[in-house]
């Protein structure tokens, strides 16, 4: 007999409803939910192949351990034991910085990454953090938190209520939104031009994206801040500066005047390639909207200049007035967040409170850049000890990382290594220990931090689609003994690990007087809540101290886990609002536009004026039915055109004698790759595009389908040396490379 089951898809960022239909334990069909108060039956190519994801046979079911050198299936127990000897062991002989952790981007994807990993960072003690942030958005949270004192303050369009809006740098279309959840992000856009608004989209290729389009600006690659600096100057120029009701809360106009003076559209128009007139054009236009919102995105994050890039975004948004006023950007306020404090300075936010050994990059939001593990397990400096043992979750970074070859050897030179992940990958397959959580359907699911990224306040939970098969864990259990066994406490239960830190939660919560539970016993409130897990007590925890809680019961009407259980498709808590300035962490308690860090790098974009590289340059590209490195085992999703090719302009495809289909060469200052040539105009001229995420033909890995068409790794074509200074964020666009076609002997 089938049933029907509703989950929300954490295939992507877009947090869509799906209806599942399973049979037994398996799932053989996925549609979208119409009630989901969200998505309203929006689904894409991942969330249609729910299922085939779920049920893929790779997936590994059991712990790996390695014996006589082969990784082989082994008891839960057995695979704890080995973790806490082999952690321990380091930690004790070489010190807590001696571990690194690594957390891949599927952590935002489950209810267990969100909730454990911070537990395990502070357990260790560690410095050798790594996250997929500096191969994608590091420059976004360094800039906010330099504007707003908050490096998880991200605002979004509203793009439901916008009149203009302008992308740089991103292909909603094909990623479904990032730093941005929406699902059917292209009904939206749709939308926005149905009601008589404007869509202009930056981007050095015609994406799907830039074929909706009212304007197209087919930018330079990497030049993305000398254009907004442009249309900043531009603003002030022709007095179109505006700040509206910002203007309380916002210091430093004249300053930032004062420092774009040198980046006049026509000083810009040559290194861009985008004439002045049309610079000047985007500036008039995003001030004389009634409302509007810029929106950049990976594009414009790993470039030289990602943290600039990012900054003028947020100050393009201010000088027009469209920050925090509906139409425009706004913040976000999730269910799960912190209790509102009154508005006032904060601590305000750092960085390179530390450095990384080896090159000494400095940290941001207490990471080192990805780019920067290769050289910190096997370069030994009088610096502190190198990192001997790793810990990965849901991490792949022989493949996401520049230079994965030198990647590759290093972690194999490891003293230990623990990977939590579902496949026996690039980089799991150097673990000594891997432990397999299990499929999603399996598991509960409530978007931490894709809701504080979300277009419209909404809040849903998913329990499990169908029960824990017999001999798997649950994905929380798993990381919570992990913490224990990393963390001296191995054999403890792992609710211990929940019930810590719902006490210290609501420790700090009834000390705070701005707490609806201040001066209150934390013992009696732990007990007031509710949930059949540790994970649900947990989300109960944060609901009830949120701010649409019921505060444990100082407002009868708020929400709770038993409350939102009774609404399966979710609770609408209404669009975006104002919030500004009660958000600010900034130690003047105001938006700071011209912080020093952003003031002393602006002279090294100054000096980009003068540079215009020769040859090709290297961008990167979206697939609608992939996530980074996530999906190409699963056949649905890797036919037709989600194809790891090299796009190539055919005026460059004619000068270098390329064609279409043919093998070409492409090398980079990392190394050189092989693959087919895609002869398109979908690129502008001087400009090659290959996908992120391939590279499945490494020996060691069970991947089977990968396996039959691996395509490439484009980070290999990296040596990790590009980075954005301030936000240790790897350079991945703009790449200059050289392309040649294969010589064929007949």
């Amino acid at each position: 007999m089938s049933r029907t089951t509703l989950r929300i898809c954490p295939l992507c960022e877009a947090t869509c409803g799906l209806t599942l239909t399973v049979e037994g334990s398996s799932v053989t069909g996925a549609r979208g939910d119409r009630e989901d108060v969200f998505s309203k039956g929006f689904i894409c190519p991942k969330g249609a192949s729910f299922g085939a994801v779920d049920g893929d046979p790779d997936r590994l079911r059991t712990p790996l351990v390695r014996r006589d050198g082969e990784l082989r299936e082994a008891g839960w127990a057995e695979a704890f034991d080995a973790v806490a000897a082999g952690i321990r062991r380091v930690v004790e002989q070489y010190g807590p910085h001696s571990v690194g952790v690594v957390l891949g981007n599927p952590n935002v994807h489950t209810v267990a990454g969100a909730l454990y990993p911070p537990v395990l960072l502070a357990g260790l003690g560690t410095r050798s953090v790594f996250t997929a942030s500096t191969v994608d958005q590091m420059p976004k949270h360094v800039s906010s938190g330099l504007l707003y004192g908050d490096a998880l303050a991200l605002p979004v369009p509203d793009l439901d209520r916008t009149d203009h809006l302008l992308v740089i740098g991103a292909n909603p279309l094909e990623s479904n939104g990032s730093l941005c959840t929406a699902p059917d992000f292209p009904g939206k856009l749709k939308a926005l031009k149905a009601r008589g608004g404007t869509l202009t989209v930056i981007d050095p290729r015609r994406t799907r994206t830039a074929k909706l389009a009212d304007r197209h600006i087919e930018i330079r690659p990497g030049t993305d801040a000398l254009l907004l600096a442009a249309m900043t100057y531009t603003l002030f120029e022709e007095d179109l500066v505006h700040l509206g009701e910002l203007a309380p809360h916002v210091e430093g106009v004249d300053e930032v005047r004062d420092a774009v003076r040198e980046f006049t559209p026509e000083a810009v128009a040559l290194a861009c390639d985008v004439e002045a007139p049309v610079i000047r054009t985007l500036a008039r236009e995003l001030a004389a909207a009634p409302t509007a919102s810029v929106y950049g995105r990976i594009g414009s994050c790993t470039v030289p200049f990602g943290t600039l890039g990012s900054w003028l975004v947020d100050v393009l948004n201010i000088l027009t007035g469209n920050l925090d006023r509906p139409g425009g950007a706004l913040f976000p306020l999730a269910a799960t967040d912190r209790t509102p404090r009154p508005a006032g300075p904060g601590r305000g936010f750092q960085l390179g409170r530390w450095h990384s050994r080896v090159s000494r990059h400095p940290e941001a939001k207490g990471e080192l850049p990805l780019s920067a593990l290769a050289e910190e397990i096997d370069t030994a400096t009088e610096e502190g000890e190198p990192i001997r043992a790793l810990i990965a979750v849901a991490a792949n970074p022989v493949l996401s990382a520049p230079d994965g070859n030198r990647l590759d050897k290093a972690l194999g030179a490891l003293d230990f290594m623990v990977s939590v992940d579902p496949y026996l990958n690039e980089t799991s397959c150097h673990a000594d220990v891997v432990l397999p959580p299990p499929p999603p359907a399996q598991s509960p699911h409530h978007d931490f931090t894709f809701n504080a990224l979300a277009v419209r306040n909404q809040v849903r939970y998913s329990p499990p689609a169908v029960p824990l098969e017999p001999g798997r864990m649950a994905e929380s259990e798993i990381l919570a003994r992990l913490v224990l066994a990393a963390t001296g406490m191995h054999g403890a239960d792992p609710s211990a690990v929940d019930d810590l830190v719902i006490g210290q939660t609501l420790g700090k919560a009834v000390a705070e007087a701005h707490s609806p539970v201040h001066g209150r016993d934390p013992r009696e409130l732990a007990g007031q809540l509710t949930g059949e897990t540790g994970p649900e007590r947990r989300l109960d925890l944060m609901l009830r101290l949120g701010p649409y809680g019921d505060g444990f019961g100082a407002d009868p009407d708020g929400l709770t886990l038993a409350r939102l259980l009774e609404h399966p498709h979710g609770i609408d808590l209404g669009p975006l609002r104002p919030r500004l300035p009660q958000g600010l962490r900034t130690r003047s308690g105001r938006i700071e536009l011209l912080p020093r860090p952003i003031a002393d790098d602006l002279p090294r974009l100054a000096a980009a004026l003068r540079e215009r590289p020769d040859g090709l340059l290297l961008v990167g590209r979206r697939h609608l039915r992939s996530n980074n490195s996530w999906m190409h085992n699963v056949p649905a999703l890797t036919g037709g055109t989600n194809r790891c090719t090299l796009h190539i302009h055919p005026e460059d495809a004619d000068r270098l004698g390329v064609r279409d289909g043919a093998q070409v060469r492409v090398k980079g200052a990392g190394g050189e790759v092989t693959a087919p040539a895609e002869v398109t105009e979908g690129v502008r001229r001087g400009v090659v595009s290959l996908p992120h995420g391939w590279g499945h033909d490494r020996p060691g890995t069970r991947l089977s389908h990968a396996a039959t068409d691996p395509g490439v790794n484009v980070n290999q074509l990296l040596d990790g040396s590009l980075l954005d200074p301030l936000s240790g964020n790897a350079v991945l666009n703009g790449v200059p490379v050289e392309v040649a076609a294969l010589v064929t002997t007949p």
